[in-house]
């Protein structure tokens, strides 16, 4: 019986996140792309990460033959440290892909990855499989789609993209290398689907550039805090070259800020005169008017550097009239309510905030309706499987794509653990894969054997901690530890009772509502005991007013 060529569905399609697709044929396999996830820290509290279930990997290691990336965002690299640390293989990818990579691998301490830093389209060749990588634009540096030449027919990805004909770094998408693969002949065609609901074109990133100078103009007498996706390289760098085109010094903020600075000035990604950096414990050096803070926390997130700020409890910074805070960002939908929480508590500081509802301050980096029709244009598939978003977003854009000529007949709609034959007799589904989420537990840079893997909460026992405020929301008398089927020293019982004392004696908690003020106790409790006994038990805050 001649070999098949299998497509396996393992994470990215039915959900956001945690993006990994393998292909098979014969005794060979090559996976493109793995990512992770965050969960809802509401309806899965203790749980840190979400990486796909790859045990069919496992099981097959003796195909795995390469990893390919399509760049460098968590959803698409963030669970690859742990495949590595499985089933060590060789990774290919741009060069910010890798070196998010690497690092990631060397903060978690797991072994050193094999990986490769391709070029704008080099071809690399894996047994039966001819993999070209393929420049297209996105909200990240060195973004490809993944065109793979197999003996059944070209297989095409096109990876997270827009159609930016204004990029930032002149780097544009190679629309002529991508009609020239639709023109030869492209068997199966898979395409991303996370904006197929917004109508007409994306706007280019060099827009919010525009939007950013005029903001920097407009309050050159205020401090100026940005709050951005640190991974953004080429927003990042466009708000570095307003504050020093407006005479302002830079300082960064939050881990993940820091790191990627430093990451993206190592491979000449970013580029700022060192002489206008100043770091952020020194601040208070610099005039109001003359510095500029470039800050994580654009959804909201506890820990960030924004967010501490708007509750009082960053050092260097306390926010005042003489404040522009912008967030260069949208919600990631559910995560609407902690951001204007966040916005809230700006306000009532007295600061000026700028946001997307309100200026042109962010641009997407994923394909709107017309993007989509015109790479299916440019392709022309026999057939298409949407991939990268929940259902209804792959429904949609399988509408579409019958909307642009493909059959019906022709299009599939994935689901996790789908695997799929490809042929030019069509795709034929097989049996499926198991498949599903892994959830981990701890700080996604801990040592290999702090990971904890949990599918049962429950295992770990439930405690409730009691707490009485008054009217305005000041802590009344003891605070009360309470477990069920969990054991905690009295040194850590004590560490609990201390945190949330501490917690609730910031002016920013009297601020927040019943529900964010349980996040915040949970939160807080999460940490000690996963940090003191690796335990992640589930936590029921209870708050009673007198």
């Amino acid at each position: 019986m001649a070999n098949q060529l299998k497509l396996i569905f393992l994470g990215g399609v039915g959900e956001i996140g945690k993006n990994m697709t393998a292909l098979e044929y014969g005794d060979t396999l090559i996976v493109i792309d793995g990512g992770m996830s965050f969960p809802d820290p509401e309806t899965m509290p203790g749980i840190d990460v979400i990486i796909p279930d790859y045990e069919y990997l496992l099981k097959n290691k003796h195909k795995l033959k390469a990893i390919f990336v399509t760049h460098g965002h968590e959803d698409h690299i963030g669970g690859l440290p742990y495949l590595l640390r499985d089933v060590p293989t060789p990774v290919y990818g741009s060069n910010i892909a890798m070196a998010f990579l690497e690092h990631k691998i060397k903060k978690n301490k797991f072994k050193e990855a094999k990986t490769n830093v391709v070029k704008d389209g080099e071809i690399i060749e894996v047994g039966p499989f001819k993999v070209e990588f393929v420049r297209v634009t996105h909200s990240i540096a060195g973004a490809y789609a993944i065109s793979i030449t197999t003996p059944k027919g070209v297989i095409f990805f096109t990876g997270d993209f827009k159609i930016d004909h204004t990029p930032v770094d002149g780097r544009k998408i190679d629309l002529a290398r991508i009609a020239e693969i639709g023109t030869k002949g492209v068997l199966l065609m898979l395409q991303e689907s996370t904006n197929v609901e917004r109508r007409g074109y994306s706007m280019s990133e060099s827009k919010v550039g525009e939007s950013l100078d005029n903001l920097f103009n407009e309050n050159r007498g205020s401090r100026i805090i940005v709050a951005t996706f640190a991974s953004n390289i080429h927003r990042v760098q466009q708000i570095i070259n307003c504050a020093i085109k407006y005479g302002r010094k830079v300082a960064f903020s939050g881990r993940s800020m820091l790191n990627t600075v430093e990451i993206a000035q190592k491979i000449k990604e970013l580029k700022i005169p060192e002489d206008r950096i100043v770091d952020i414990e020194k601040i208070s050096q610099v005039p109001y008017d003359r510095l500029c803070i470039i800050a994580t926390g654009t959804q909201g997130e506890p820990e960030s550097a924004l967010t501490r700020m708007s509750q009082d409890e960053f050092k260097r910074v306390a926010i005042c009239e003489t404040d522009t805070v912008i967030l260069s960002a949208s919600p990631i939908p559910g995560n609407e309510r902690p951001i204007y929480q966040v916005i809230n508590n700006l306000c009532k500081k007295g600061a000026k905030v700028v946001y997307e509802a309100l200026s042109e301050v962010h641009a997407s980096g994923h394909a709107y309706q017309e993007e989509l029709k015109m790479m299916l244009a440019l392709v022309r598939p026999r057939y298409f499987i949407p991939v990268h978003g929940e259902y209804r977003h792959l429904k949609k854009h399988a509408e579409l794509a019958e909307k642009m000529g493909i059959l019906r007949a022709n299009v599939l709609i994935p689901e996790l653990g789908f695997c799929v034959s490809v042929s030019k007799a069509g795709l034929k589904q097989l049996p499926t894969v198991k498949s599903g989420s892994v959830f981990l537990v701890g700080d996604t840079e801990s040592e290999a054997e702090d990971m904890q893997i949990r599918k049962h909460l429950a295992e770990e026992g439930i405690v409730i901690a009691l707490v009485t405020v008054s009217a305005s929301g000041k802590p009344q008398g003891e605070l009360d530890i309470i477990t069920k089927g969990a054991v905690i020293p009295d040194n850590v019982i004590q560490e609990l009772k201390d945190a949330i004392q501490y917690k609730l004696a910031g002016g920013e908690y009297r601020e927040l509502n019943q529900e964010a003020r349980q996040k915040l106790i949970r939160k807080t409790m999460s940490k000690i005991f996963y940090n003191k006994m690796k335990r992640c038990p589930i936590i029921m805050p209870i708050i009673i007013e007198e």
